[in-house]
């Protein structure tokens, strides 16, 4: 099998848009450069994963994509329009379920619905069912959170997170803190929801098999200050299996690359 190659010019227009994007952060000591010159084109319905060791501005880039941050230079847009703040199309989803413990299963995916104002409680409380039995949690519903295992809290997140039908859902290590098999299990689940709802994704990570396992395309971030190296298209076909032996390939090939970038970082 041929190692990942960069990926082609797509002629899908991009539903993001990133030209020229860098961003310092001033601490009591010193002027942080955490993003340099990042220019990033993400098409409709793509599934793009950004990885790089701690600290090269991969959350910091996602943080500017929701609205979050602003950077200090450069050009971000979704749909053709600057982002200038948080949006109901820009959702995020961090490592944390962050599900409010007073409110039931059901209780905090109605919750991400409040804000849409047009639709009835009935319509409210379909939707939320509709994407709980998605997440395979329906029977689940009107459990407590604190009952929840880790890795059902995370599908409940993802299920408040796809509720407001989200155009773009931005992902920040949401599986770093479980374990191997649970994380497993969310794999499978994460692809075959984006595959019938293909929604686009921009998924943080430091792992680089799962960001092969997920990813159309695989972004190589290197540190201080965070930069775009590579990229690499992920050809393989879905639903991918993270201990398959093509993937094993492909991971192999993209963290030779990346240790060569931190090496020579150190070096420097």
């Amino acid at each position: 099998m041929a190692p990942p190659e960069v990926n082609p010019a797509k002629t899908v227009p991009s539903k993001l848009v990133l030209e020229h994007v860098s961003k310092w952060f001033q601490t009591s000591s010193l002027n942080v450069h955490a993003l340099d010159d990042v220019t990033l084109h993400i098409a409709e319905g793509e599934f793009v994963c950004l990885v790089g060791p701690s600290g090269c501005g991969k959350s910091t880039l996602l943080n500017i994509i929701a609205g979050l941050e602003r950077p200090d230079r450069g050009l971000v847009q979704a749909d053709g329009k600057t982002i200038v703040g948080p949006g109901p199309r820009r959702l995020m989803m961090f490592q944390e379920a962050a599900l409010f413990p007073w409110l039931t299963v059901l209780g905090n995916v109605l919750f991400g619905l409040k804000l849409n104002t047009g639709l009835s409680a009935a319509e409210r409380r379909e939707k939320a069912e509709y994407f709980l039995e998605l997440v395979g949690l329906k029977k689940f519903m009107h459990s407590n959170v604190h009952e929840l295992s880790g890795g059902m809290k995370q599908r409940v997140a993802l299920a408040r997170a796809l509720a407001p039908t989200p155009t773009v859902l931005l992902m920040d290590e949401p599986f770093g803190a479980l374990d191997a098999l649970t994380r497993e299990q969310l794999y499978g689940d994460i692809q075959r929801i984006w595959s019938q709802h293909r929604k686009t994704i921009v998924f943080v990570t430091h792992n680089v098999r799962e960001a092969v396992c997920l990813g159309d395309r695989v972004i190589l971030f290197s540190p201080n200050p965070g930069r775009i190296r590579e990229e690499f298209a992920i050809p393989l076909p879905r639903p991918r299996d993270i201990n398959s032996v093509d993937l094993a390939r492909y991971s192999t090939e993209i963290t030779r690359v990346l240790k060569g970038y931190v090496q020579a970082e150190v070096a420097g």
